[in-house]
């Protein structure tokens, strides 16, 4: 796949493709709850990347990258309950959440960038 060239929208790319197959793995499971949480938050952090590529100025790109972060802090809490009831390995949640908490601190590093760009 073609990368971007910008880190945090080519790591959430790849993220939420990671989260769509455990979405597939889960659903042949037949769990639906976790399933529909995980899938929703964890696409919906690339997709608030993306947006904030578009944004109305300053104060709208750091919100929409607010909002990827709390996506990205629910979509870790889904990876924790999936790992504590062993509906997936240590070592797939290990590269989840690796993956999920890279895409944290480099939202957290672009958010406080952003903000102090808005004096």
């Amino acid at each position: 796949m073609q990368k971007t060239g910008n880190k945090l929208v080519d790591i959430s790319v790849a993220f939420a493709v990671e989260i769509l197959k455990l979405v597939q793995f889960l659903k042949s499971r037949h769990e639906t709850i976790i399933c529909n949480q995980i899938g929703r938050a964890g696409t919906s952090i690339g997709a608030n990347i993306h947006e904030a590529q578009y944004a109305h100025g300053k104060a709208d790109f750091v919100s929409k990258l607010q909002i990827a972060l709390k996506e990205a802090n629910e979509t870790s809490y889904w990876l924790l309950l999936l790992a504590r009831t062993d509906t997936i390995t240590k070592d797939e949640y290990d590269r989840l959440e690796n993956l999920c908490r890279e895409i944290r601190i480099t939202l957290i590093a672009s958010i406080n960038t952003s903000k102090g760009n808005l004096k």
